[in-house]
């Protein structure tokens, strides 16, 4: 599979849908490849086991989940190709809740590189406020 819009919309669908409480968590984690490097204001972890990984993401879902996360519209979704097997996707998310209640809107830079098994997240980078 490519790394293109449609791939990231995939992963997007899988994110929100486990945000929500009704998606297939072991779906999602298989969009991120490992190492998984996360930077965002707080510092930068890098997570070297599906374990690790799972334990992250299921506490990122958790925590929107307690604001009454219920889906994101994209406001801004940029890709960029850097050579055959990697690209960056920045986009910018409007998190709502049920209501249409903007909770946040983080900016993240994404590069995603593509081997063997496919496509996965290898760098998570959420923009600084």
């Amino acid at each position: 599979m490519a790394i293109d819009a449609g791939w990231f919309q995939t992963y997007l669908s899988a994110f929100v849908a486990c945000a929500r409480g009704d998606g297939d968590l072991a779906a999602l984690l298989r969009h991120y490849g490992r190492p998984l490097i996360i930077s965002s204001d707080d510092g930068v972890v890098t997570l070297t086991t599906e374990e690790d990984v799972a334990a992250v993401m299921q506490g990122e879902l958790d925590g929107l989940r307690a604001i009454g996360y219920d889906h994101t519209d994209v406001v801004h979704l940029e890709l960029t190709s850097l050579n055959s097997t990697s690209a960056l996707i920045r986009g910018t998310f409007s998190r709502r809740d049920r209501h249409g209640h903007e909770l946040n809107c983080p900016t993240v830079t994404y590069l995603v590189t593509e081997d063997g098994a496919g496509p996965r997240i290898s760098v998570l980078a959420a923009h600084g406020g």
